[in-house]
């Protein structure tokens, strides 16, 4: 079975790059992947794969039927949206949408599913089981899971693979992490009440900029002395606005910001302990003060029976030299984190860094994949759904 995977991946690789490149040429935003469903579904549907459109909202789902007799399904999971960052690429496929690019990898991931669905369909009398190609939108906003799991994209499901490109490992290598392989992520708003007056008295006035000033210093100051340095935590005031006037003493502040942690204790004491915090500060100097904490999405808690799965086949398709053990788990976030609240799962690394050259990070305007980790990848996620069904 691995030869045959091997050989199909190989001779659609001209193909899956002309398909990676034209999701790349043509970006859609969260929850506006039309014309990129439409696609999706067109594939799916000509590999003979039963295929419902309009799932949480753009969402597709493909189903394989495999020659078993149960009714669960093996999921594999895979991102379509892009991001609203203009292109600073030298591509020639490079985005032809105004300030619209693939620059975390959704184009390759949507390849990667659609190629596993090309080589499966034609291998599904030796599969014995049943899969189901979760092609999710809207990842960027973390809202795209929620949206595909409340239309029943999970329902009966036994296990789920996922996949992402790391631009700092080489191409042609795939990453493996067990246990934690993200953060969990929360959003902060905070706002400062004072009251206003004039710049030249401030003695008169409750100046809401500055206690928002104290209130940032002390929270990030406060981390360090007062939480355990051996469980990563990060806040971060992206956002801040407020004062409507250089001589006028502001009297209100709003900070927004995002709050990364590892550690489900210290998660659920975060509300308690920044509110203890802000409302110190604030009524030290007078003001008021409200603080909206929410949870958006928990860690990525890798499965250790499936991502054993995962790296036996990575060892067995590729060879020892390409397996990369992910020791540090990422405090971005990822709302594959959803899916996992439903069944067991397990999401890998895929290597993309192009050799002697700077490789941009995700999220950048200038980042770029090299494409000869299309094929890596369909081969570790094909074989990987292969032996989930043979281990």
């Amino acid at each position: 079975m691995l030869n045959k995977i091997k050989d199909l991946a190989t001779d659609l690789a001209p193909r899956l790059i002309e398909i990676r490149r034209h999701f790349h040429a043509h970006p859609e935003l969260s929850g506006q992947e039309h014309q990129t469903a439409a696609y999706v579904a067109g594939v799916l549907s000509s590999c003979g794969l039963m295929v419902k459109e309009g799932v949480g909202k753009t969402g597709v789902i493909g189903e394989l039927k495999g020659n078993g007799m149960s009714n669960l399904y093996l999921g594999i999971r895979t991102d379509m949206d892009a991001l609203p960052i203009q292109e600073a690429s030298p591509l020639e496929f490079a985005s032809k949408v105004p300030g619209v690019m693939h620059a975390c990898g959704h184009d390759l991931h949507t390849t990667i599913g659609l190629g596993t669905a090309m080589i499966l369909s034609q291998l599904k009398d030796g599969l014995p089981g049943n899969i189901r190609f979760i092609f999710q939108p809207a990842e960027e906003i973390a809202q795209g899971a929620l949206w595909m799991v409340e239309d029943g994209a999970m329902r009966d499901i036994s296990a789920i693979f996922g996949v992402h490109v790391f631009p700092s490992i080489p191409a042609r290598s795939v990453g493996i992490r067990y246990g934690a392989l993200t953060s969990a992520m929360d959003d902060l708003e905070i706002i400062i009440q004072g009251e206003a007056g004039h710049g030249a008295r401030p003695h008169q006035a409750i100046d809401a900029i500055w206690i928002s000033a104290q209130v940032i210093t002390s929270l990030q100051q406060a981390i360090s002395r007062m939480q355990n340095p051996l469980h990563p935590l990060v806040l971060t005031i992206g956002q801040i606005n407020g004062g409507i006037a250089p001589n006028i003493i502001a009297d209100q502040v709003k900070m927004v910001g995002t709050v990364r942690s590892l550690n489900p204790e210290i998660r659920e004491n975060l509300p308690i302990w920044i509110k203890g915090i802000v409302e110190g500060i604030c009524n030290t100097y007078g003001a008021k003060c409200q603080i909206n904490y929410r949870h958006r999405l928990p860690s990525v808690q890798n499965d250790m029976t499936l991502t054993k799965i995962i790296e036996k086949s990575v060892l067995e398709a590729l060879g020892e030299e390409q397996v990369i053990s992910i020791l540090e788990p990422s405090l971005g976030a990822e709302d594959f984190a959803i899916y996992l609240d439903h069944a067991p799962g397990t999401m890998f690394r895929l290597g993309v860094g192009k050799s002697n050259q700077h490789n941009y990070p995700l999220h950048h305007p200038r980042f770029e994949l090299d494409e000869s980790s299309i094929v890596t990848g369909v081969v570790a996620m094909a074989y990987s759904a292969y032996k989930y069904f043979n281990c």
